[in-house]
């Protein structure tokens, strides 16, 4: 499973080290609360063209929080996006590649059990850590730029964001959206991952699926950042 970390680590170490990385914003912007739904801007829909990035918002500023309809449209923008079908292919294909679950077989068959399973861990986490977890707990599944500071100070941040999200109501508390919803999915993928229901198993795949969200964290806070040295773009809060 570790295979999913290894562009996201390449791109951390990239960014860390580029002073591109580092925005000239000098404070963070303070949440509060002005009424029910949502008008900030978004961020792009993908990064690198296939990871979907629908629940990033460039800052705190202004903070609006979600209504249970817009959580759920997050999840399933994220779900059924053409670049998750992708990733769940991709996966599904190495895990045939390694016969990582003998149970599922070999050819055309096989193939489209290790895709089905791929494809459903990522729906089934996308739905339990954006949408039914945060609408129970009042807690905002969207993941807000710091896009201010040190290179390595933003990923401590984007690291961090794993484990501390933002109530509706306004604060922050512990992450129990991201850390419970993925140990439901890890949960709810015994049911189809027959090789592969013990204990430890369980644990080890709940600590992958938490450091990919990390990961996932580090290229959302510095996306904009690496398109704008892609793009040979100037920093926008440097053009005067």
């Amino acid at each position: 499973m570790n295979h999913r970390i290894i562009l996201p680590g390449l791109l951390l170490a990239i960014c860390a080290s580029s002073s591109p990385c580092q925005e000239a914003s000098s404070a963070p912007a303070q949440p509060g609360v002005a009424g029910t739904g949502s008008s900030q801007p978004r961020s792009d829909g993908r990064i690198l063209g296939i990871i979907p990035n629908y629940r990033t918002f460039p800052s705190l500023k202004d903070y609006i929080p979600l209504k249970a309809s817009e959580k759920f449209k997050i999840a399933s923008e994220d779900s059924f996006d053409r670049g998750t079908v992708v990733m769940g292919a991709a996966f599904g294909g190495l895990g045939q590649l390694t016969n990582a679950n003998r149970s599922f077989g070999q050819g055309v068959a096989g193939y489209s059990r290790y895709f089905g399973a791929s494809y459903g861990d990522l729906v089934i986490g996308d739905y339990m850590t954006e949408a039914v977890l945060p609408t129970l707990l009042h807690q905002d599944p969207r993941y807000f730029r710091r896009g201010w500071g040190s290179g390595w100070s933003r990923v401590g941040y984007a690291m961090g964001q794993i484990f501390r999200t933002h109530r509706d109501s306004g604060g922050t508390q512990f992450n129990y959206s991201e850390v419970l919803g993925n140990s439901a999915a890890v949960a709810i993928s015994n049911a189809y991952y027959a090789d592969n229901r013990t204990a430890g198993n369980a644990l080890s795949k709940l600590g992958v699926q938490l450091g990919v969200d990390m990961f996932g964290n580090i290229l959302k806070e510095f996306w904009p950042d690496m398109q704008r040295k892609f793009r040979h773009n100037p920093d926008p809060h440097k053009a005067h």
